[in-house]
């Protein structure tokens, strides 16, 4: 069933179009992707959708009645309101629903007159039906999950919004329309402010999912694991292709190269046509030539090829350093916590470090305390002979926003003429009168590429990048991957991008609360790691080398610190009575069924028609509910202490 039809789309800002008769429909189920180059219009297209802007010609059209939901992008709470205050709100008109369910119920249970209490069970009947379908008896557990899935523990449930950060408070938009569960979801960038985990979380619950989704993303992971579907828009005008972001691309090379190849074809023969126009028209082969020329006019001329071309980027070639270019021994920082403790490793010349963790672990403090930013509590850090750092800042504070493009890349410690400043500005896709533009003026890819050419005038030898792909598009960070590939200096960077992780690191430092890993290898070798149980093999292994004063086999791929004189993770405190683990499991399926089957009874219209037996079965799931959130609490517990 199609939900979605969007038809000859069109849109202008000034004289320009940026939508250009763009059509596609969405169907029941399907999670498409809308891909195109930063200012294509994707966002302009999901906002004509959803009301919050007009075409200036076309339709969209709705079918079925269906909800659309848009994730907004500027979070309006009131200042009163907690987490959980927020998430329950997105479920205001299902818990209206429950109210005026509970009170028909009461209505029934004391009516005598026998067609009043017929026509509130007929009504009483339409709204149980409406409430099993939102599956409203798992309402407190549906928030609980999504919370918890994207990052909000228990013990921030409570928290003011005014507490929380920019990021967080984003997160909550995200929270509500997942609970609002709209028949069709449109997400613009849903795993910016999410981490990792937080972003993992988010893929399998989608999959899982019924709805509609369409969403807008420069993810590429995300992409592939979670969308069917991928609709190109590029030039006003949007292209269907069916399959997830790297399905897309080998399809879109494919016609790339079938539209050269009949692009090129008929450009040939309408030269050679021409070209015996103009030999011949006022010779004796007159008619003929005439006869072509009428040929010609009626020729349907093939598009060039529909491109989307990555912008050019490159670094210059590096100077030589020492073997080691950056030794870390013993390094500690904790702020009203631990970031890290006694981390200690060698950065080696060509080697590029991707750094990998949760949000709030000190990803970025330990590149500050690199560049003397910060101090450490503890420990020191030394760099190799002849390195020059060159640092990249997520904030790109290191530009002057008044300044203007060809200026803001002039390097401190060299002569640089204006001439060698806009080729540089031009190997990173910026050319023309942009380079005369005030860094404020610039987009926010335009303002990346920008502190990435700035980057390249200082000549490193030892890049240190904080979040380097934010606001690049998919093909933007395609350019600036093989750039970092071919660079020959060696890179430390702290990226939430798994496909840039993958294609860029050949070592990872994954930091987690109290301890780091050091994996020989990129974002696959670490998930290969954790779901093949190898890590878990490895830390065992190298606790045990530690206990006997060796080192671990060079062969192994992990290598573990923690904080020093101790190797072991100190064990939890006991917050349940003892207890073996099979009771605990036995007792959580025993409740689990019962859950089962008191759901099976709100299905029974006899029950459905009896007010307080409705209320009190409704009472009876929720309490085996809170039973089965502790008992799993207690089950991970005992696996672990006992």
């Amino acid at each position: 069933m199609i939900l979605l039809t969007a038809r000859d789309i069109t849109k202008y800002y000034g004289p320009d179009a940026v939508l250009a008769g763009a059509t596609f429909d969405l169907r029941a189920g399907e999670r498409a992707a809308l891909v195109g180059p930063n200012g294509a219009g994707k966002t302009t297209l999901l906002k004509i959708i959803t009301g919050q802007e007009q075409p200036d010609s076309g339709v969209v059209e709705i079918g079925g009645g269906a909800r659309i939901g848009l994730l907004q992008q500027h979070p309006d709470f009131a200042p009163d309101q907690t987490v959980l205050d927020i998430a329950r709100s997105a479920l205001d008109e299902l818990l209206g629903l429950v109210k005026r369910s509970e009170q028909l119920a009461d209505k029934i249970a004391t009516t005598q007159e026998e067609d009043v209490r017929r026509r509130l069970e007929q009504q009483f009947d339409v709204l149980q039906h409406q409430l099993q379908q939102h599956d409203v008896y798992n309402v407190d557990h549906r928030i609980e999950r999504v919370l918890e899935g994207l990052g909000f523990a228990e013990s921030t449930h409570q928290q003011k919004v005014t507490q929380l950060s920019g990021g967080q408070q984003n997160r909550l938009l995200l929270v509500q329309l997942l609970l609002a569960e709209p028949e069709i979801m449109l997400l613009d960038e849903p795993s910016n402010h999410l981490d990792i985990d937080a972003t993992e979380w988010l893929e399998n619950y989608l999959i899982g999912s019924r709805q509609a989704v369409l969403v807008v993303s420069h993810d590429r992971y995300f992409l592939d694991k979670v969308t069917t579907r991928t609709l190109e828009l590029h030039q006003g005008t949007v292209e269907s292709f069916p399959g997830n972001f790297t399905q897309y691309k080998r399809l879109k090379a494919e016609r790339l190269e079938v539209q050269r190849r009949t692009f090129e074809r008929q450009q040939e023969e309408i030269a050679r046509m021409e070209d015996f126009i103009r030999k011949n028209f006022a010779g004796q082969n007159h008619a003929q030539a005439e006869d072509r020329r009428k040929k010609l006019e009626r020729i349907e001329r093939v598009a060039p090829p529909r491109e989307i071309k990555s912008p050019p980027m490159k670094f210059p070639d590096a100077t030589r350093t020492g073997d080691i270019v950056c030794r870390i021994e013993g390094l500690s920082k904790s702020f009203d916590r631990p970031l890290f403790q006694n981390l200690s490793l060698d950065i080696l010349r060509g080697e590029k470090w991707g750094i990998l963790g949760p949000n709030g672990c000190g990803k970025t403090t330990l590149l500050r305390v690199l560049l003397g930013q910060v101090k450490a509590d503890s420990g020191k850090w030394t760099l190799g002979s002849g390195v020059r750092i060159a640092y990249f800042d997520q904030m790109l504070s290191h530009l002057d926003p008044e300044c203007e493009v060809v200026d803001a890349v002039r390097p401190d410690h060299k002569e640089f003429i204006t001439q060698q400043r806009r080729d540089l500005l031009a190997r990173f896709g910026l050319a023309d009168d942009i380079v005369f533009q005030k860094v404020k003026s610039l987009s926010g890819g335009e303002r990346n590429r920008t502190a990435l050419a700035l980057l390249a005038a200082s000549d490193p030898n030892f890049l240190i990048l904080d979040e380097p792909t934010n606001h690049l598009d998919l093909w933007a960070r395609g350019a600036l991957e093989k750039a970092l590939q071919e660079f020959d200096g060696s890179v430390l960077f702290v990226s939430h991008d798994r496909y840039f992780l993958n294609q860029v690191a050949t070592k990872l430092l994954v930091v987690e609360p109290g301890r780091f890993r050091v994996i020989d290898g990129n974002y696959d070798t670490w998930q290969h790691l954790v779901r093949e149980g190898l890590a878990k093999e490895a830390r065992a292994a190298t606790s045990a080398a530690s206990k006997g004063g060796g080192s671990s086999s060079s062969s192994s791929k992990v290598e573990e610190s923690t904080s020093r004189g101790d190797a072991k993770k100190p064990k939890r405190k006991r917050q349940y009575p003892y207890r073996k683990v099979s009771d605990i499991e036995g007792e959580i399926a025993e409740r689990e069924s019962s859950v089962e089957a008191l759901q099976q009874q709100l299905a029974l219209p006899e029950v459905l028609r009896d007010g307080p037996r409705v209320k009190q079965v409704m009472q009876e799931i929720e309490a085996h509910q809170e039973a089965i959130a502790k008992l799993y609490d207690h089950w991970e517990e005992a696996s672990e202490l006992n």
